[in-house]
């Protein structure tokens, strides 16, 4: 991707720019339903105790090297000698910043040295309390009587679709009492109960908003949860019966996970689930290809997988690319070849969420899944990551940075975050984050090391999500909106491989261009027509990847 990331640092710029209901019997919720009064706000989790631990207590004195004059002691709970935390907590302001800027003493005089020296006096056990948070009350979202269809998050109805909340107390003494919330402005009430169920009612497109939270016997609540519930009745061809979609968005929801970066997007995939393109088959048969890749072929040729001897030129053309003789001889093994991380997309994108026929698509167009370096351009691997590909990865894929890092830094470096942690870190990061896909090895079996290649399908799918995560954020800071409120999920996804293949900074441009047309709605259609110059070949790249 280096040839094609022409806007990386632009891209990182970019980023900083009351009708009551009560328990069962469930009850119908009517769409037109207005608030009487709205619900008092909720207190919120409150829980805190303290527990009395034994420790070590060390202490140590600061004396001055001139006289040897006593002048603090310094107590704490850890080995070694004290922290500056130790002193600043101990001792005065005065003798805190004399002993933090003091230059080390070099005389074997001591009394020629200015400031302080500590010394360890004393250790003995002891105790001290410690505050701690308890776990807060919880409050949850799932539907009664519907069936999730398959390879997607939508869930089927057969009748009018019932909306269940459960309240949860972890604490063992205690219960939920009550579960509260608004549902499209409109305030609901289950008293004396952990569970809340109502019928709901069909919705527009973009769903209803709903808040929903719960009170326990402890004497606060959980925190306030939000959820998206998008419900459409279709009759699926037979008029005589009619079914009911119904999607939810939430954190607290408890079915089919919702597609990938629809909760980021605040977007719901389309009613019944996403086209094909975007979805994940239940089988790794389902994903198979049969394509003459010609560049797979050339590898595969030139490695020595495929015999082409008997062919002119030994199946390849004067460029060094594959001729037809050699494409025929090759079919065989770049068939299987193109097939052999079929199961690992589909194991990758079910741990992920990435769709794994959008995953098989992208390592077809960007390496014709031959997982080394290309042309010796700084892209390497079945998705072609550059350093500007791995510097997206890491800084938008935060669970992804903190897991790789402690790979390669000490933790204590990692858990400051990629964007806090020093230059040369960050470099550090990059650069073992490219060579992990970088599958070319000199000394393997058709110089390519398939434990390398078959750990960035991985790699691959959290790139991805870090660049929907970013193309999410690039729209929002040009229109002021949500994605989910001027783009379809679809088309999200075709700015996200944008993202990926040309660059925040080209998707910000079209962005702008589409918009300075009037376009308050952002489609593939009015938007692709303004990627020109340098970022044009996306075009293609979209188009392909979403066949």
């Amino acid at each position: 991707m280096a040839r094609r990331w022409l806007f990386g640092l632009l891209s990182i710029i970019i980023a900083f720019s009351g009708t009551a209901f009560t328990r069962p019997p469930t009850v119908s919720l009517q769409p037109d339903l207005q608030p009487v009064s709205a619900p008092n706000p909720p207190p919120g989790p409150d829980r805190f105790t303290t527990v009395t631990v034994d420790y070590t207590a060390f202490e140590w004195y600061l004396a001055t090297w001139k006289g040897y004059n006593f002048v603090c002691s310094v107590i704490f709970d850890h080995e070694g000698p004290p922290l500056p935390a130790d002193v600043y907590k101990d001792c005065s302001l005065e003798v805190y910043t004399t002993w933090i800027t003091q230059p080390p003493c070099i005389y074997q005089d001591t009394n020629l040295c200015d400031g302080y020296y500590t010394f360890p006096v004393n250790s003995k056990a002891a105790q001290k309390e410690i505050a701690m948070e308890l776990a807060s009350a919880s409050a949850w979202i799932s539907l009664e009587d519907c069936e999730p269809v398959l390879s997607t998050s939508t869930n089927i109805c057969e009748s009018n679709p019932t909306l269940v909340f459960t309240g949860q107390e972890p604490l063992p003494d205690e219960k939920i009492i009550r579960i509260e919330g608004t549902y499209g402005g409109a305030p609901f009430d289950c008293d004396q109960t952990d569970l809340c169920k109502f019928h709901i009612p069909e919705t527009v497109e973009n769903g209803v908003p709903i808040t929903f939270w719960s009170y326990s016997t402890y004497g606060d609540s959980s925190p306030v949860f939000s959820a998206q519930v998008r419900v459409q009745k279709v009759n699926e061809g037979d008029p005589d019966q009619s079914y009911w979609y119904v999607d939810v968005l939430s954190s607290q929801w408890q079915g089919q996970p919702v597609p990938i970066c629809s909760d980021s997007w605040h977007v719901f995939a389309p009613v019944g689930g996403s086209p094909q393109w975007l979805t994940t088959p239940n089988q790794s048969e389902d994903l198979s290809s049969d394509i003459p890749y010609t560049y797979l072929a050339t590898n595969l040729i030139q490695q020595g997988a495929v015999d082409a001897s008997s062919c002119p030129d030994g199946g390849l053309a004067t460029d060094g690319n594959v001729n037809q003789c050699g494409l025929e001889r090759s079919r065989d093994e770049v068939f299987k070849w193109q097939n052999r991380f079929d199961g690992l997309i589909l194991s990758t994108a079910r741990e992920t969420g990435v769709p794994a026929r959008l995953l098989k698509n992208l390592f077809a167009r960007e390496s014709q899944f031959w997982p080394g370096s290309y042309s010796g351009v700084g892209d390497v691997g079945l998705g072609q990551l550059t350093e500007n590909g791995a510097d997206t990865t890491l800084f938008w894929n935060p669970s992804f940075f903190y897991q790789f890092c402690t790979f390669v830094l000490p933790g204590e470096t990692c858990g400051k975050g990629y964007m806090h942690i020093p230059t040369q870190e960050q470099d550090q990061l990059r650069r073992t984050l490219v060579a992990s896909v970088n599958a070319t090895c000199k000394d393997c079996p058709l110089g390519i090391d398939l434990d390398n290649a078959d750990y960035s399908v991985g790699v691959f799918a959290h790139s991805m999500i870090a660049n929907c995560k970013q193309a999410g954020q690039v729209i929002t800071n040009y229109t002021g909106k949500s994605p989910g409120e001027v783009a379809s999920y679809e088309d999200l996804w075709k700015f996200s491989l944008v993202n990926y293949n040309a660059g925040g900074g080209c998707l910000a441009e079209v962005i702008t261009r589409s918009l300075g047309e009037g376009n308050t709605i952002l489609t593939w259609e009015n938007t692709s027509p303004f990627i020109t110059g340098a970022c044009a070949g996306a075009v293609d790249y979209v188009n392909d990847i979403s066949k």
